[in-house]
């Protein structure tokens, strides 16, 4: 058993507020924000499974939401929410659920992703149409799984929906999901912005069994007896983790990317419309009014210093102070740090990580670094997709636990081969919410305003030697990658 934290960040504003953009700065460095933590189970199976309890989180949320309304007195013009995307649960006739709610680490339907791409005709066509990759993470592939797999489920499901769709149901009495979130099931026309029937079919499912579409700014109204907050306010649709992190760290200009690393990673540009690039290695996601953001996530970040920690039997901060001290280009060593499969650039829940050039003179410092400087040319893999795509990348905002040692970010800006700007605080899809819900309340002029909102507290520039070296290793680090697909596992 895992646990993960559900966490409502409640931005308290001082003063009057105002329709002008000078008034909102001024309210925004202003906020004091305060946070309540609930933490509820991730139960993992043996066959993929990673589920939680949708009951368990809409108790965590209605517990962290009472706790933030306490502490500032119950003055609160609304409720905006951001989640994480890619969750999938069944719900009866009364709209209770009948399953638990699949996270986005639910693999089981890993084989049924996997017989979708084997036609990569199709896989490119859905990808193309709705933005989101084929693969085991997203609810079109779990949708097909429970179609083939528990048909008698199928039949008695009324609706299907996401796990931040189910709370808001709760909170509202509506079943809804907004543009964002729904863009990142793999069923959403990203041009038209309503379901794709061929996904559909894909699925077994019909629009009627789904969620209403509606805008991430649209505005509920709160039901009765919520965290002892009166009935009729605001609650903002809100949107997916990814997107609205890049609203939160002020990367919504064309041209400025937000980068997160902690366990994981991703790397994501706002642009003005829709698209992806026609490999197929990036994801299209909506965040709202008309703006989208494009990347890919990795699945593999700081995960791989807390494999060599358990490995070696070294603390985490002594082993990436060690590797820091190894000269950069890790002795030789090249890695692919697929210790979970991977996500983008390549979107196979396949791949194992693999150490090329190991010698017995190889400590265990080196073989930290090779992992970290491979987590790094996987990042540097999906900018360079994002790019093909037509997105240029000018300004890179950067966030997450892994920043907070030296290595990564030397290695991350190295494989850029670009300055990183850091923003102060881990929060942004947090703060991305709280913007997108004053937006909603005609506060905020327009989401390109964050930019002027959120203010980078320093910078750090790549070494130009080491990024030269990575750059030349990465077409052949592609190429291991594809020669080890052959390999019959």
């Amino acid at each position: 058993m895992k646990y993960v934290e559900f966490r409502i960040q409640c931005p308290h504003h001082l003063g009057p507020t105002s329709r002008a953009l000078e008034v909102v700065q001024k309210l925004f460095r202003k906020w004091i924000f305060y946070t309540a933590e609930q933490g509820y189970a991730l139960e993992t199976g043996e066959h993929g499974e990673a589920v939680q309890d949708p009951q368990a989180v809409l108790a965590a949320a209605t517990k962290a939401l009472a706790e933030c309304v306490e502490k500032v007195d119950g003055e609160v013009r609304a409720l905006s929410f951001s989640s994480a995307m890619h969750t999938l649960l069944a719900l009866d006739g009364h709209g209770e659920p009948l399953t638990p709610a699949l996270s986005w680490a639910d693999h089981r339907a890993a084989d049924v992703a996997k017989r979708l791409r084997a036609d990569e005709e199709l896989a490119l066509e859905l990808h193309a149409a709705t933005g989101a990759p084929v693969h085991p993470s997203f609810p079109l592939a779990k949708l097909a799984w429970f179609a083939e797999h528990e048909p008698e489920l199928c039949a008695r499901a009324v609706k299907w929906a996401g796990l931040k769709d189910y709370v808001l149901s709760r909170f509202t009495g509506r079943l809804v999901t907004e543009h964002s979130n729904a863009s990142g099931t793999g069923m959403l026309n990203m041009r038209r912005l309503d379901w794709h029937e061929p996904a559909l079919a894909i699925a077994g499912v019909h629009p009627d069994q789904l969620p209403t579409l509606v805008a991430p700014t649209k505005a509920l109204s709160l039901v009765d007896g919520v965290a002892g907050l009166p009935s009729g306010l605001p609650v903002i649709a809100g949107g997916g983790d990814g997107p609205l992190a890049n609203l939160g760290v002020g990367a919504v200009r064309p041209g400025m990317a937000a980068l997160s690393l902690g366990t994981s990673g991703a790397l994501r540009v706002v642009r003005d419309q829709p698209g992806v690039d026609e490999r197929g290695r990036v994801f299209c996601y909506a965040l709202a009014d008309g703006l989208w953001v494009l990347g890919g996530s990795v699945s593999n970040g700081g995960v791989v210093a807390q494999w060599a920690s358990e490995v070696f039997g070294v603390p985490v901060a002594d082993l990436l102070a060690e590797a820091e001290a190894e000269p950069p280009g890790a002795a030789g060593l090249l890695a692919l740090p697929y210790l979970l499969g991977e996500r983008a650039p390549w979107w196979d829940p396949d791949p194992r990580a693999v150490l090329v050039g190991l010698r017995r003179e190889h400590g265990r410092a080196v073989i930290t670094r090779a992992m970290v400087e491979g987590v790094g040319q996987q990042l540097a893999l999906v900018l360079d997709a994002v790019r093909d795509a037509g997105a240029a990348v000018h300004e890179i905002r950067a966030t997450g636990g892994a920043f907070r040692g030296p290595l990564w970010t030397s290695v991350i800006a190295a494989a850029f081969g670009q300055e990183l700007s850091f923003v102060d605080g881990n929060e942004g899809s947090g703060v991305g919410a709280a913007l997108l819900g004053w937006r909603a309340l005609g506060e905020l002029p327009s989401l390109d305003a964050a930019a002027d909102l959120v203010t980078p507290v320093g910078t750090v520039a790549p070494e130009e030697i080491d990024s030269r070296r990575m750059a030349r290793n990465r077409p052949a680090l592609e190429r291991i990658y594809e020669a080890l697909r052959e390999l019959d596992s």
